[in-house]
């Protein structure tokens, strides 16, 4: 069974009514391999049909969330991307100079999380999160502008 076809069996298993429109809007995620705008999976649907809006996206997309079978990130300036589950749980480290994003493993946060959960009862829920700061290239930039 493909990733695309669990994706649609979950969400029948979970009771959700499944249009062709939403079965497309899957099928471009699952297939995208990437973290895709709503824009973006949009785009994708409309080489296959023009019976598909945007707000039909991002309510299939929402769907996917509240169900678990999809993760929403905020990478800052509106810029919302969406990734199925089997991306796995990452960091999205957003420059904010230039606007590059590299994804770093979330098991770099161990430490913190722990923590977290030791001192303040707090646990979080850090399979997708977005960090800002500088690139490599930025901060060498910047570094070089403080300098002068």
């Amino acid at each position: 069974m493909t990733h695309c076809h669990t994706l649609i069996a979950a969400l029948r298993q979970q009771g959700c009514r499944l249009t062709p429109q939403r079965e497309m809007i899957v099928e471009a995620l699952a297939h995208g391999g990437r973290h895709m705008t709503a824009e973006e999976v949009l785009e994708v649907v409309r080489q296959k049909t023009s019976a598909v809006n945007i707000a039909t996206v991002y309510r299939t997309l929402d769907l996917l969330v509240e169900k678990g079978l999809a993760t929403r990130t905020d990478l800052g300036e509106g810029h919302v991307v969406y990734a199925t589950v089997r991306h796995g749980p990452h960091i999205h480290l957003v420059c904010r100079r230039c606007g590059r994003v590299q994804e770093a493993d979330a098991a770099l946060l161990a430490p913190l999380t722990d923590a977290l959960r030791e001192r303040y009862h707090f646990c979080c829920d850090t399979g997708h999160l977005a960090l800002y700061g500088l690139c490599e290239e930025c901060e060498k930039t910047e570094h070089r502008i403080r300098e002068t």
